[in-house]
């Protein structure tokens, strides 16, 4: 016991590293050590806030009092020490064994009971100021999120734009991030292959090292990307105000890999309908085979009957399947005459939209209240309202866009509309040019709900081919068609989803040259 500890703490190693707090109260414990004769054996640095508990350093310098190793310690202030009431007792603890703890600025006498006393109470003002200041943060923390602004570190892809502005698309590494996204959902690669070619590509993290398999899986996993930002340590999401990276069916496609729900494997063969086909029994997707220069699609899970098809029938489902997109001559005479009628009205469309898109936004704010509501009546749980709330989080932001994009002028043209036609109606000639990966792109953009039950196939037109496809359906027979009911429908609907932006990009290099028309309208 041949001297005293000199304490010494700042709250950040920033203010640690940059600033001069350290070095201030370095200098005025020795100039109060000097002036009472008090000579430091050992000097303690932290920069560690004594808000907290399990602080190494005083740790450490209360296991060195306790075992006799200096007389007592110097502290700059009582703050220094503690600011949480269990630290606080653990000094005062000291004190009672006879162990001196000195204050460079206080007058604070721990051994009379009027000096404990009054430090008693500036320590209970220590730590109601830090409870206040803790609960002032997070009140800001979380206005800033209902204000739709990210008040943390932007992620990889972004740039941080200072306190109160939304976070922007990183030029260079936001392309990337957005690669490694696409790369990732068609399901041929895993988190370590992914980075082998995204390292090549050249992305690298926020320090400039390559990103690790776990970095991989926080970026994917980060609906930020998609719109929505979300706050790990309470599971709370929010809508935010930035410019999405990637869309919502893509982010969704890349959790249902990470999921398992498709399976990320090397890709050996190049099967047409690898991964396209699911079991109508299991659910689980068709493995392709060549046997005896067959190509067979089967389910290899253990049931009975066990479900295989042949590439044959399957390529001639879809063939029958495209072949309801063709238009005869009356079809294409009634559409060129819509499209002529629309592009002259397509202000007034415009209009209707939006009323349209104002009455979806309001009925989805709504559903998100009553959900609120109802997670505040403890008709549901944590988990299940989080989950809720994320997927109308979701569309309300996808609604904002549509609507601002609307509100702004930035509508889709009549030409989209019109080559969508065009390209649906020769769907069924371009598969027939289209090379193998292309026809697979084909079956996946045109088909939806690909089942297989033992030996037979059941296809369906996704969404908005079903409309053109099952035209005359819902309307009157084959024999009797309404072409000007059916087409009116018809173009109603796609031309609500292309104000949207929703209709499936559609380019003609799926096998179908340039200079031909098949069966639809002419170029």
């Amino acid at each position: 016991m041949n001297g005293y500890l000199g304490y010494i703490r700042v709250s950040t190693v920033k203010q640690g590293t940059h600033g001069v707090s350290l070095q201030e109260q370095r200098d005025a414990i020795l100039r109060y050590a000097e002036r009472n004769q008090l000579p430091i054996a050992q000097w303690l640095e932290e920069t560690e806030t004594a808000a907290k508990q399990g602080r190494p350093v005083f740790a450490k310098a209360l296991t060195l009092l306790r075992k006799g190793k200096a007389k007592g310690i110097i502290l700059h202030k009582l703050d220094r020490g503690a600011r949480n009431l269990r630290d606080w007792a653990a000094i005062g603890e000291l004190s009672d064994q006879g162990i001196e703890v000195h204050f460079v600025t206080e007058s604070l006498d721990l051994q009379s009971r009027g000096g404990r006393l009054s430090a008693d109470i500036q320590a209970v003002v220590a730590a109601d100021y830090i409870r206040n200041l803790r609960e002032e943060t997070r009140k800001g923390f979380y206005g800033r999120l209902k204000q739709g602004l990210y008040p943390l570190r932007a992620p990889l892809g972004y740039r941080d734009q200072g306190k109160g502005k939304p976070k922007t698309i990183d030029p260079v590494i936001g392309p990337l991030v957005r690669r490694a996204f696409e790369l990732y959902a068609t399901g041929r690669y895993s988190l370590e292959t992914l980075g082998i070619e995204m390292h090549q590509l050249g992305l690298r993290n926020l320090r400039g090292r390559p990103v690790t398999r776990n970095g991989y899986s926080t970026l994917l996993n980060n609906p930020f990307y998609a719109g929505l930002m979300r706050i790990y340590k309470t599971n709370e999401s929010f809508a935010g105000i930035h410019e999405a990276l990637i869309s919502k069916p893509l982010f969704d496609q890349v959790q249902a890999v990470l999921s398992g729900k498709v399976y990320a494997r090397p890709q050996r063969h190049v099967f047409p309908f690898r991964r396209l086909l699911t079991c109508g029994d299991c659910g689980y997707s068709l493995i392709g085979e060549r046997q005896k220069g067959n190509v067979y699609y089967r389910c290899h899970t253990r049931h009975s009957p066990p479900t295989s098809i042949r590439e044959e029938v399957v390529n001639a489902q879809v063939r029958q399947l495209l072949e309801r997109l063709r238009y005869d001559d009356e079809e294409k005479r009634y559409q060129r005459t819509m499209l002529r009628d629309l592009r002259a009205n397509w202000t007034n469309h415009r209009d209707e939209e939006i009323k349209r898109l104002t009455l979806s936004l309001g009925q989805l704010k709504d559903r998100l209240n009553r959900l609120t509501d109802a997670y505040l009546d403890q008709a549901l749980d944590r988990a299940m309202f989080e989950e809720r709330r994320q997927g109308l989080q979701f569309d309300i932001r996808a609604t904002e866009e549509n609507l601002a994009k609307l509100q702004r002028g930035n509508l889709p043209s009549v030409d989209n509309l019109k080559n969508f036609l065009e390209l649906a109606g020769s769907a069924w000639l371009s598969h027939e040019h289209a090379q193998p990966e292309e026809r697979r792109e084909m079956v996946a953009l045109f088909t939806s709900n690909r089942q297989v039950i033992g030996k037979n196939v059941e296809l369906k037109p996704s969404l908005p081919f079903a409309v053109i496809a099952n035209r005359y359906e819902n309307i009157c027979s084959d024999q009797q068609r309404d072409i000007p009911r059916t087409w009116d429908r018809i173009l109603d609907i796609l031309a609500s989803l292309n104000t949207q932006g929703e209709l499936p990009d559609l380019k003609r290099p799926f096998g179908c040259p340039d200079d031909h028309t098949g069966n639809g309208n002419p170029p």
